[in-house]
């Protein structure tokens, strides 16, 4: 079954620095977005969404500081995990970028085995069935490493685009999804389908999880998009 891979925002604007970084989480399968300035960082994390931002302290015109204290302001984006990269080692300017909101803060140069296995470390958190983790929500249960839904007991029979659709919305539980946010992170920024399509989809999503009478986990909010539980 093909899973869509997290997606990975890489902000650094010395090219090679962003070529290998991106290089690597390829290598480790995640989708990369690339961006060489804090301007650039910023309007990519707000119109994508990405699982994770992988943020170098200095950037020119907007430092990644204020990339990350703004991508933490922002409903939208807050919850992204953020990993900043910087040559500033002191302790002092750790605990500053913690405090912006930074959730990991790694000191150049750095091991790139060592900056990956804290990249996992976040995403287990934030896409914990991408990495073949168990979900649960009340009497729905998604098996992330056997790719096996059953609801009271009873397995679901769901096709690979609803599965899909359902772990995305089941790891953030309450969160609105925009059509179009669904569409990158489920169907993959290369697909060649509309936001209908989404709908369509959630409407068969929706009968496997009542077809044995429960009720239905999936909220639509009006204009928007959908949310779960």
């Amino acid at each position: 079954m093909k899973v869509v891979q997290p997606c990975i925002l890489v902000v650094e604007d010395e090219a090679a620095q962003r070529e290998v970084l991106s290089y690597n989480l390829e290598a480790e399968g995640y989708r990369v977005l690339q961006g060489e300035s804090g301007d650039e960082g910023l309007l990519l994390a707000r119109e994508n969404v990405p699982d994770l931002i992988v943020l170098d302290w200095m950037l020119p015109e907007m430092s990644g500081i204020e990339v990350c204290r703004q991508v933490k302001s922002d409903t939208t984006t807050k919850a992204i995990p953020i990993i900043m990269l910087s040559a500033r080692s002191e302790d002092v300017d750790k605990v500053r970028g913690l405090e912006t909101g930074a959730d990991d803060y790694v000191a150049k140069p750095y091991s790139v085995k060592e900056l990956m296995a804290r990249v996992k470390a976040q995403l287990r958190r934030t896409r914990p069935a991408a990495l073949g983790a168990q979900l649960d929500f009340e009497d729905i249960v998604l098996n992330g490493e056997t790719h096996k839904v059953t609801r009271a007991g009873v397995e679901l029979k769901l096709g690979p685009t609803e599965y899909r659709l359902l772990s995305q919305l089941m790891e953030k539980p309450g969160r609105v999804w925009p059509r179009e946010q669904l569409l990158d992170h489920v169907w993959g920024r290369d697909a060649f389908v509309d936001t209908r399509t989404v709908d369509v989809h959630v409407g068969r999503l929706r009968k496997a999880l009542t077809a044995e009478g429960g009720s239905d986990p999936i909220r639509t909010i009006r204009g928007t998009g959908y949310a779960f539980g």
